[in-house]
């Protein structure tokens, strides 16, 4: 990736950031405030065709459609590391990878110890709520906070997030899909078939692609598995090779084209129709739901991937990445602690019919990913103003990677 085209993207990376936080904070706002039953009608507006069924609430549209477009990019994101990327060599994708492993298994252990203590009935459902990392929002944090730390922290928080959010895509499609319908799931996965011919086309039937994604999307939505899988697999099927007279991969082309709508569009919606946790005149917040949920991102994110890691490359052979040593995971630790997107959906997805739960699950969520995006941003901060040595990650070779975040 050139520089000029990473600058870009780290552009992009700030400015969807402070938007989804600008949407975020307009819908905590008005969830809370005098007329705030307007927010809540407005979300629960039903428009769509009822004779589809998909006369969805304005709330599932954000939640099931929007997120949809996001999803799509990180597929196309998975596929090009799984391919071209840093996750195509096991020796430079192993730890952060283990970092992810690690980095979902103790928020959730954490969240089912704190609820078990607190005697939450029914809150162990919830146990994937703080696994889940918000990729653009820890992005942006480290864009505007990492300055003058190595590009290669970027690419190992990108890949531990790009793992966390595959291994999440993969529990709200089994754990939290309650019901499934056999002939539009197959139907759906048909129309991806055929998404992923046309998509390899020499020529760039976007009309077509568009109708297809809409199709396979409603037909994935239709068999009970959460929609946004749709956009994962979709995401998927584009070609990681660049071809014939093609300077990128059709990953990386479809990924910048969609990444706009993504970043400045469908999340800051979602984050506005998700966000928006009414507190006043409901009674404490504070409970085991949400101490677990907080717990789980300030404290098992960062206790998960340091400790996974520690433990990797102690017992292993794996190393970390030119440049970067064991001091600069401890604020991505915490960045990965910024849940917000992906855990507020599984938030949802995990007590239908309870909004008490729901509430104070997404009370949590709110807090802890605040708290790590202030701790990391103040570690970031930290760990750049501090020399570094020639050799970071311990390997016994110089680093050459001197590229930095500017």
């Amino acid at each position: 990736m050139t520089a000029a085209r990473l600058r870009v993207r780290i552009d992009r990376d700030t400015g969807g950031g402070l938007l989804l936080l600008l949407a975020a904070t307009i819908a905590l706002v008005w969830a809370n405030v005098p007329g705030r039953d307007s927010y809540h009608a407005l979300l629960e507006t039903t428009v769509g065709p009822a004779a589809l069924d998909l006369n969805l609430t304005l709330a599932h549209w954000a939640s099931d459609g929007l997120l949809a477009v996001f999803f799509f990019t990180v597929g196309a994101e998975l596929k090009h590391e799984f391919v071209a990327g840093a996750l195509r060599d096991p020796r430079r994708a192993g730890v952060p990878i283990a970092a992810a492993v690690g980095g979902m298994a103790v928020p959730a252990l954490l969240y089912l110890a704190v609820v078990g203590l607190g005697g939450a009935d029914g809150a162990a459902h919830g146990w994937a709520i703080p696994s889940a990392t918000d990729i653009a929002f820890a992005l942006a944090v480290l864009a505007v906070f990492g300055r003058g730390l190595p590009i290669a922290l970027r690419v190992f928080l990108m890949t531990l997030a790009v793992v966390d959010d595959l291994l999440g895509i993969l529990v709200i499609a089994t754990v939290y899909t309650e019901r499934i319908d056999l002939w539009p799931l197959l139907g759906a996965l048909a129309v991806i078939v055929v998404f992923g011919l046309a998509v390899r086309a020499r020529w760039r039937p976007w009309p077509l692609l568009l109708v297809l994604a809409v199709i396979a999307w409603a037909l994935m939505h239709a068999s009970g598995v959460h929609a946004t899988v749709a956009g994962v697999l979709l995401g998927f099927t584009v070609p990681a090779v660049a071809g014939a007279g093609e300077t990128l991969p059709r990953t990386l082309q479809y990924a910048h084209r969609v990444t706009p709508y993504s970043s400045f569009l469908a999340l800051p919606l979602f984050a506005f129709a998700a966000a928006g946790v009414t507190v006043v005149g409901e009674g404490s917040m504070i409970g085991p739901v949400s101490i677990a949920a907080f717990t789980g991102l300030l404290a098992g994110k960062v206790i998960g991937v340091l400790g996974t890691t520690w433990l990797v490359t102690r017992l292993t052979p794996l190393r970390l990445p030119d440049a970067i040593g064991l001091r600069d995971l401890l604020p991505v630790g915490f960045l990965t602690g910024i849940g917000f997107t992906v855990a507020l959906l599984i938030a949802e997805l995990s007590f239908p019919g309870d909004e008490h739960h729901v509430a104070a699950a997404k009370a949590g969520v709110l807090a802890g990913s605040l708290a790590s995006a202030v701790v990391g941003a103040a570690l970031l901060r930290w760990d750049a103003r501090h020399p570094r040595s020639p050799d970071m990650n311990a390997d016994g070779i110089p680093d050459r990677n001197t590229r930095v975040i500017g």
